[in-house]
This record gives C-alpha cells, sequence and structure tokens, in this order.
C-alpha cells in the first residue's frame, strides 16, 4: 500500500534469525513481524544495520524483502533498506522494494568504499530517487559517513522523493534541531535510532518517530504513546525501567537475539559471524533479573513456539 499521511511513531527494526546452519530462518522473520505488530508498532524496517545486513547476500535481501512485505499485509507501513555498496547497487534494491509494494525505502551512503563529496552523495540518493515512487529516508549513520547538516538539507531540496531522515549522528539532539530549523516543509520527519536511548530528548526537540530494535517493542510503543499523551512523568518510569538494559547493551552484553528467545519468539540464535552469543554468564543473569523486573511492562505475550 501506499501511505498518504506522515509517518510517525515506533517503527521496529527487524532482526534476521538464522538457523543452526547459518541459513536465514524466514520462519522466525515471520514470527518476529507478527510479533512486533502485535506489539503495537507503527511500522517495519528491514533490512538494515540491527538486521545484520552486511552478512546477507543480494538474493536473501530481494527474497527477504518480499517475505516481510507479505507478511507485513499492509497492516502497518513497511520500510525497505536498499543501501548498497554504490549507486547502481543501492538501485537494484530501491526499485525491487518499489514495485512489490514497499511503503518506502531507507539507505544509507556506501559503506566499504566511502563517498568523498556533496555531489557524490546527490547522484547516489538521486539514483535511487530515480527508480521509486515512494519516499526516501536518508540514513545519516557514520558507517557510510555522516553528513553535514546543510548537505542534508541539500537533499531533501533536491532529490525529488526524499522526505524523512533517520539521524544518528552525535550529538543526535543537536543534529535533530539544526536539521528541523533548517530543512524545508518537504521534509516530513526526522527519526531517531539508538534503540530508543535519546527518545526522552528527542520528543521535545520534535522528532517524528524511533526506529529502534524488535526485542522490546511494546515498551518503546509505550513510552511513545505516553509522550504523544502528554504523560511525561509515565514516560519517565518506564524509561527508568529500561535504563539497565541500556548499561548491559553498551557494555557489550544483551542483544536483540538473547531477548528474543526469551520472550518465546526464537529457539535459538545463531548469528552469521559463528557464535550463538557473545555473552557470559554474568551477562546472562544480568539480562535475567532486568527482563524480571521489565516483564510488567510487557503486553504482547502471543504463544509464538
Amino acid at each position: 500500500m501506499r501511505m498518504s499521511k506522515p509517518f510517525r511513531g515506533v517503527f521496529a527494526v527487524l532482526s534476521t534469525p538464522f538457523d543452526e546452519s547459518l541459513m536465514v530462518d524466514w520462519d522466525g522473520l515471520r514470527r518476529i513481524i507478527n510479533f512486533c505488530i502485535e506489539c503495537g508498532v507503527h511500522g517495519l524496517v528491514w533490512p538494515v544495520i540491527a538486521s545484520s545486513f552486511t552478512t546477507l547476500t543480494d538474493e536473501e535481501r530481494l527474497i527477504g524483502t518480499k517475505v516481510v512485505i507479505e507478511e507485513a499485509g499492509g497492516r502497518v507501513p513497511v520500510v525497505i533498506g536498499t543501501q548498497g555498496v554504490s549507486k547502481q547497487h543501492a538501485m537494484i534494491f530501491s526499485r525491487h522494494a518499489s514495485e512489490i509494494g514497499a511503503d518506502a525505502v531507507i539507505a544509507m551512503a556506501p559503506y566499504i568504499q566511502k563517498l568523498q563529496g556533496e555531489e557524490a552523495f546527490l547522484q547516489y540518493y538521486q539514483g535511487i530517487s530515480s527508480v521509486v515512487d515512494i519516499p526516501i529516508f536518508i540514513q545519516d549513520h557514520e558507517m557510510g559517513g555522516n553528513m553535514s547538516v546543510d548537505t542534508l538539507v541539500r537533499l531533501i531540496q533536491e532529490v525529488e522523493h526524499i522526505e524523512y531522515i533517520k539521524e544518528e549522528a552525535v550529538p543526535v539532539t543537536h543534529r535533530l534541531t539544526q536539521i528541523l530549523e533548517k530543512a524545508p516543509p518537504k521534509l516530513k520527519g526526522v527519526f531517531g535510532g539508538s534503540g530508543g536511548h535519546f527518545v526522552l530528548f528527542e520528543f521535545p526537540r520534535g522528532v517524528a518517530g524511533l526506529m529502534p530494535g524488535c526485542d522490546i517493542p511494546d515498551v518503546l510503543v509505550r513510552i511513545w504513546n505516553a509522550l504523544e499523551n502528554g504523560e511525561s512523568e509515565e514516560a519517565k518510569r518506564i524509561f527508568r525501567l529500561m535504563s539497565p538494559l541500556f548499561a548491559l547493551s553498551a557494555s557489550g552484553g544483551g542483544g536483540f537475539g538473547e531477548i528474543l528467545r526469551r520472550r518465546g519468539i526464537l529457539k535459538t540464535v545463531y548469528q552469521r559471524a559463528g557464535k550463538v552469543s557473545i555473552m557470559d554468564d554474568y551477562d546472562q543473569r544480568a539480562l535475567d533479573d532486568i527482563l524480571r523486573d521489565m516483564k510488567p511492562l510487557f503486553n504482547c505475550h502471543p504463544p509464538i513456539i
């Protein structure tokens, strides 16, 4: 479907699950999609950094795009990650996503041989825009080389379908304000990343939504809805219960897959790096304790597996 109203809210970034043979677990991906929708997310995003997109083949990305769009079934908007190692590479994914029914695409700049100069960024995004008839999100992330605010503004002005930005450059809150102050009316919104770590500070500055991971989408939806309803104290209460999880993640522990397994969405947590988990026993016990405290916030308990 083609969405007419601006995107807003929590757009969950779907993890890509793998089986014991390190092949993509498509049924597991479908379970994650349905879990997120049942948790009340306002949209879905796949495949981007938190989806392990760099470990996927081009064929898997094309197949997965179809899986996500079909499984979502128009229940929420779907934003497809179409970043590539070159303009031509990104155009392949972008054209495919637009043709089979994505509601938008999101693209980071090339992440292996990074672009040099504003004109190179302009040509890259113009190439993507030339093959779609849906909105484009710029993912402004250091992996693709963060752009200046002035460059972002120029891209919004000159590239037809750019209507949104996912801003992840530090300091993200200051960048958010600078973009909103300088951008033309064509910009429909700036989304935050970082798992919702900065939502309490981004919301007063005018952020349009979040693109966090898919492990606790119901909790982040609760925070977002509280902020939208002017219930700042409730949002802060929920955020305080989440803060230990943020700290564990920042220390190198935690992980989307481990939480999805504990919540009954995935059976196993395999990665193409060859490890089941990077967590040690201390991390595992800490995560169990954190999720025990957070359990009252979980309003989504689907009998998945």
